[in-house]
């Protein structure tokens, strides 16, 4: 049996790996089986299904996944780029907030050293404790 498989295989027909059935074909193999059987009517549909162990409602089933992958790729674009416009919003905000706290930081440094220059020339007014 696995001479077989590893046979048909190697003719480029779609089989899953080893004894583990329909649950062993990978995304690829998949995606391959749901593109062949596309165009194929119900007759032609139950025949392809007999020659590799598979059932029409598991190809149904992978058509549906199919489709549901490529909606939900739009989907989380459209919530990747929603949740990214309000990262941007957010850095702005706090980007706006620490330049008017590094202003205000730089003011009040500013005054520091204008009130140091200022006792060191005048002296210490009798009003002010440092």
């Amino acid at each position: 049996m696995s001479r077989w498989r590893a046979e048909a295989r190697a003719q480029g027909k779609l089989l899953p790996d080893g004894q583990s059935g329909p649950k062993g074909w990978t995304a690829r193999d998949k995606f391959a089986v749901v593109v062949e059987t596309a165009a194929l009517n119900e007759a032609e549909l139950s025949e392809y299904c007999r020659e590799r162990g598979l059932y029409p409602e598991q190809i149904q089933t992978w058509r549906a996944a199919c489709e549901r992958a490529n909606d939900w790729d739009q989907a989380a674009s459209r919530q990747i780029a929603k949740e990214t416009k309000g990262d941007k919003k957010r850095i702005r905000e706090l980007e706006r907030e620490l330049l008017r706290k590094e202003k205000a930081l730089a003011e009040t440094a500013a005054l520091m050293v204008l009130r140091k220059k200022a006792n060191a020339i005048w002296g210490q007014s009798e009003g002010e404790d440092e």
